[in-house]
């Protein structure tokens, strides 16, 4: 696909249900973040926009973004800048229809800098379980390649047994 071409009938396709839905538990709560982490690892902008409503709304560090096709852009633009990017997210309350997350990512940028970003997010999920409502806030440390703690094949989800959160003493 063309650089800044918008596959309108793949992000236009949405699932009408994204389980699990809401009320959460804490067990589908960690269920949903963890098929979230997956799906940004894997850094396909239209599939990781189906997890949202169309007309869903993110602050985003500086930026204020709506909708699918503006989420898409999003990635795509944050991922040509963010390379070899490795997530990983964790549960930090569930109540009802929200969500709040703590997360950690490391990348480099096209210099070779890399950086470990930490943040936390607030999710508002619609009753079929697509996120409507993100907020965003992070800050990025720079760090030595040799530093890296999040280390799997790029692309990739984070394998079963690698370290979260917690246990890095994050």
């Amino acid at each position: 696909m063309a650089a800044g071409h918008v596959d309108h009938e793949k992000i236009g396709a949405a699932m009408t249900v994204k389980p699990p839905v809401p009320p959460f538990t804490r067990e589908s709560a960690i269920q949903k973040i963890r098929g979230a982490e997956d799906a940004w690892n894997r850094q396909d902008p239209e599939q990781v926009a189906l997890a949202y409503t169309e007309d869903s709304r993110w602050r985003n560090r500086d930026s204020f973004v709506q909708g699918r096709e503006q989420i898409v852009e999003f990635l795509r633009s944050k991922w040509s800048k963010e390379l070899d990017y490795h997530l990983v997210k964790e549960l930090w309350a569930t109540e009802g229809s929200r969500i709040a997350v703590r997360y950690c990512y490391e990348s480099h940028d096209p210099s070779g800098q890399w950086w470990r970003s930490f943040g936390n997010e607030d999710w508002d999920f619609d009753e079929n379980g697509l996120m409507h409502t993100r907020h965003s806030s992070i800050n990025d440390v720079p760090i030595e390649e040799s530093e890296r703690v999040l280390r799997w094949e790029s692309g990739q989800p984070r394998p079963e047994g690698h370290p979260g959160l917690t246990e890095l003493g994050f």
